[in-house]
């Protein structure tokens, strides 16, 4: 299967003779073997199979297949969101005393995650702008720094990553760059193209696409040489006394980094996906690259009417000629970005609020990227803990405005938008 849009609905589960057509969900917490002797072996990691769901399930590992070939990578696991899947990412490569070079726009989640909840940890974090030059990116590094992090397209700020820069300065440093890559999504963005090492998802924003369910996955290249940089990842490189001794680079090869993650992190801290979750996110995916069309289709038509909407004071959308990032998003995102527009309205955060309340077809919700559109205040809401200076930091005014255009028809959404920008003025 070479076509992307073949492997969102074949990849993963192959049912043979007189097995279910769909993917079965395998809703047990536990497995039956015949004897102690071959549990013990699948407990040592020696035997392949499964014996409890908070480490591995069926359905689960068939979803996170199929999410990893989309991907081009060569492991993957679910977790419950995708906010244990960025911590996962991260806290697989380094303990506390490390440090984590990290792009200040990402979501304001995530952001917290890492300058506070991570802090806590022990694990220091340095945040640079996306934008940043070489030598400012290189300035942000220490001896003592285990990963790049950042979001391919950023949520709510919309900044393409430049990729390559990224990834060239992560390798030259001898560590792993990690990317978020929910907005674009395999069917628009294929970070592992680029020279990125991880990538993670959360799963409920479009690969489900309809707001059903919470999830997120971890992605592994397999590229990334963690033996050439053993003394950085003493976790992988050296043996495992909560698994007698394990070597996981030498046991697993390019699989060590996902192994470890669920050996370790998920038997320890069990953030893990359902497998009737994992069943409704393999729904979405297998039309995912058929509504990634039509969502970049619609937010493209309603980024070229806000833009010449004169009660529409700023505007960003990768896609959209004369944007900051339309030459980056065309290097890596040819055939489109996302759903999702940021802009302001003329008025500031008042006006703001006034055409939110206005809105009759897009809902006001704290979601984004499903198939119904909405709308969102990050400043009161998602990103309500940053500071003003933070928020700036990470590309988000605060009177920003976060658009996310659904698969209805582009006529009635525009019309919405249009006559709720009529009670602003």
């Amino acid at each position: 299967m070479s076509h992307i849009e073949t492997k969102c609905v074949q990849s993963g589960y192959r049912p043979k003779n007189g097995e279910p057509r769909i993917l079965p969900i395998v809703q047990s917490t536990t497995f039956l073997y015949e004897s102690s002797e071959q549990m013990g072996r699948l407990f040592d990691l020696e035997e392949n199979g499964y014996f409890y769901s908070r480490l591995q399930n069926p359905t689960c590992d068939t979803v996170a297949a199929k999410i990893a070939d989309l991907e081009g990578g060569v492991a993957a696991m679910l977790t419950s969101s995708g906010q244990a899947a960025n911590f996962y990412a991260v806290f697989n490569v380094c303990k506390a005393g490390d440090h984590v070079v990290s792009s200040s726009a990402i979501y304001g989640g995530t952001y917290n995650l890492f300058s506070v909840t991570m802090k806590k940890l022990g694990i220091d974090f340095t945040f640079v702008s996306p934008d940043a030059s070489r030598e400012e990116l290189e300035a942000a590094f220490r001896p003592n720094t285990k990963a790049v992090f950042a979001e391919s397209i950023s949520n709510p700020s919309l900044c393409v990553l430049d990729f390559e820069l990224f990834a060239d300065v992560a390798h030259e440093h001898g560590v792993p760059l990690i990317v978020d890559n929910t907005f674009p999504t395999p069917i628009n963005c294929r970070p592992f193209e680029y020279g990125v090492d991880i990538v993670t998802h959360s799963t409920t924003k479009y690969m489900d696409g309809h707001a059903a369910t919470i999830g997120g996955c971890i992605v592994d290249s397999g590229n990334f040489d963690w033996n050439k940089y053993a003394d950085k990842f003493p976790g992988l490189t050296t043996p495992d006394d909560s698994y007698h001794g394990i070597t996981y680079t030498e046991k697993f090869g390019k699989g060590a980094y996902i192994v470890k993650a669920t050996a370790q992190l998920m038997r320890d801290l069990g953030s893990i996906q359902s497998p009737h979750n994992a069943f409704l996110i393999n729904i979405g995916l297998e039309t995912l690259a058929l509504r990634m069309e039509k969502h970049c289709k619609n937010a493209l038509a309603v980024a070229k009417y806000l833009k010449d909407s004169p009660d529409v004071a700023y505007i960003t959308y990768p896609s959209l000629e004369g944007d900051k990032y339309y030459d980056r998003a065309m290097k890596y995102m040819p055939c489109g970005t996302c759903g999702v527009i940021s802009f302001g309205v003329r008025g500031g955060r008042q006006a703001a609020t006034r055409f939110m309340d206005s809105l009759k077809l897009a809902a006001i919700v704290t979601h984004v990227a499903d198939a119904r559109t909405c709308v969102l205040h990050p400043a009161s809401t998602t990103h309500r803990q940053l500071t003003d200076e933070q928020m700036r930091e990470g590309g988000i005014e605060p009177d920003l405005l976060r658009l996310s255009v659904g698969i209805e028809n582009a006529d009635d959404i525009i019309a919405d938008i249009e006559q709720a920008l009529k009670t602003i003025k």
